[in-house]
């Protein structure tokens, strides 16, 4: 009696077994490439502009550190650059013009001594020559007027050298200067801006880790986004079908409480088997290796108000 009831109940469980409808597709859920975004400089938190579950345009305001020292940094490069800039400026330029005005005074002096000794040498060299003048008065009027010559050529080279500002290297050396000032304050107005962080791209604001006041670390996420684009489906294929699936194939996502399917591409096939039961490789424990596929969504603007974890079923 005991043996009928046994065989009875095997029968009706491999009849329930054999009537269980087969699943149209596979089991999977929906995960999130999350965006954190932090600042690469540190500071206390001093202004958080989002909500955590809100959805944000590109571009718009995240959060902003404090930045004192930052902008006194930008003040100072600022200065520096000014500074050197003048310099330069003033190298450039030469002599004031009263400088020149003077060396022109000095030069038209000298050119007139240079006239009046030639003359006085004309002079004493017919008095010389007709034997009515020693010759020491002649020696002396004769070099008189060289030294006037040299003095008139003299300063008519540092007039040319006034006009002409400060020698190459020294110019180098100040346009260097400048360069490097400029820099600086390259670097400076840089600092300044990364203690402002915006949104690389519209998002739904996922979390946000960090409260006003706290101190953040240089690098440490302070909001994580998470795109519609980057959510994706993630299911599992067992190896006896995974061969027929091609990335780029297309695929429907049933979502409970969604009334169609959402179309999706196949993005990755895993190159492994994501999961391997502590069974041998043999043929008849094959079948139970599974392989990772993920999908994309092709409308991303489908994906807006899935959250990551949600259950789906993916349809062939």
């Amino acid at each position: 009696m005991r043996m009928s009831l046994l065989f009875l109940c095997a029968a009706c469980l491999g009849l329930t077994a054999c009537s269980r409808p087969k699943s149209p597709g596979y089991q999977g859920y929906l995960e999130g490439e999350f965006v954190y975004v932090g600042a690469p400089l540190g500071g206390q938190l001093e202004k958080l502009a989002v909500i955590k579950g809100t959805r944000i345009p590109a571009g718009a305001l995240l959060f902003t550190l404090e930045h004192a020292n930052e902008l006194a940094a930008q003040r100072q490069a600022a200065d520096q650059l000014r500074a050197t800039e003048a310099r330069l400026a003033d190298a450039q330029k030469g002599s004031r013009p009263s400088e020149l005005a003077s060396l022109t005074a000095r030069l038209d002096q000298a050119r007139a001594a240079a006239e009046l000794s030639r003359l006085d040498l004309a002079r004493q060299k017919n008095l010389f020559e007709t034997r009515v003048l020693p010759a020491s008065d002649y020696d002396r009027a004769r070099l008189t007027h060289e030294k006037n010559t040299r003095a008139l050529d003299e300063l008519a080279a540092q007039l040319t050298t006034a006009g002409l500002g400060a020698r190459p290297d020294a110019l180098a050396a100040a346009m260097a200067e400048v360069s490097a000032a400029a820099a600086a304050k390259a670097r400076a107005d840089w600092a300044v801006a990364q203690k402002s962080q915006a949104a690389p791209q519209a998002a739904l604001v996922y979390d946000t880790l960090y409260r006003v006041g706290e101190f953040v670390a240089a690098g440490n996420p302070v909001v994580s986004l998470l795109p519609a684009e980057n959510i994706k489906v993630r299911f599992f294929v067992p190896a006896a079908e995974f061969a027929a699936l091609t990335a780029g194939a297309p695929v429907r996502i049933a979502i409970t409480g969604r009334p169609a399917p959402l179309e999706a591409r196949i993005s990755y096939l895993s190159p492994s088997t994501e999961y391997t039961p502590p069974i041998l490789y043999n043929r008849e424990n094959r079948s139970k290796l599974v392989f990772m596929v993920e999908a994309a969504f092709t409308d991303a603007n489908a994906a807006r108000d899935l959250h990551p974890g949600q259950p789906v079923d993916v349809l062939k």
